[in-house]
């Protein structure tokens, strides 16, 4: 089971409603977060379920950020609008910086979101169970 974070900005947010109707099948073996309306929206058309943080603007960019820090998001799926100009802006930048240190695939558009649902539905993130079965922890 995968930690999958799905985000997507206003204009994007049917898009992705969408896309996760479309790849439900594959979603449903997964542990679900995402930004407030985003979650909801996408709860209202399917049978998913969804750990919900707050909304982008509102702190949500980074309350997933703080777990791709922890290593504990193993891929996000954030449509941006990127022609529209976004009040949190330096949240959203932040984490895509957290994903590229700590190698956490994002993808930011609906053709690089396919590739990864495709090859999470391969078994191609059977390494990321590795990561979580060996992360370090206090004993």
């Amino acid at each position: 089971m995968l930690n999958i974070a799905l985000i997507a900005h206003d204009r994007k947010k049917d898009e992705m409603v969408n896309f996760v109707t479309a790849y439900e099948h594959v979603f449903e073996g997964h542990k679900l977060y995402a930004t407030g309306t985003t979650g909801t929206r996408i709860m209202a058309n399917t049978k998913l379920s969804i750990h919900r943080f707050m909304s982008g603007p509102l702190g949500g960019d980074q309350q997933i950020g703080a777990m791709v820090a922890e290593n504990e998001m193993d891929f996000i799926i954030f449509l941006r609008d990127p022609l529209m100009a976004q009040p949190h802006e330096p949240d959203i930048i932040a984490l895509l910086r957290l994903c590229d240190v700590q190698g956490i695939p994002c993808a930011t558009n609906i053709a690089t979101a396919e590739l990864l649902v495709r090859a999470l539905d391969r078994g191609d993130f059977a390494w990321r169970e590795l990561v979580h079965k060996y992360k370090p922890g206090i004993e």
